[in-house]
């Protein structure tokens, strides 16, 4: 997985609480969903949720 580079937070990211509520429902999911290309993805995944 990529390294996030340096961004500015934003007020609707979210807490280390709420990631940790969802993270594991996420990974399951990819582990069971792999991509059909068999790309692994740019971008860490709670970037992509905090995606205003």
């Amino acid at each position: 997985m990529s390294v996030v580079r340096d961004r500015q937070s934003h007020k609707t990211d979210l807490t280390d609480e709420r990631w940790a509520l969802i993270e594991p429902v996420i990974t399951a999911w990819k582990a069971r969903h792999s991509s059909v290309s068999g790309h692994q993805g740019r971008y860490e995944v709670r970037e992509i949720v905090n995606a205003p």
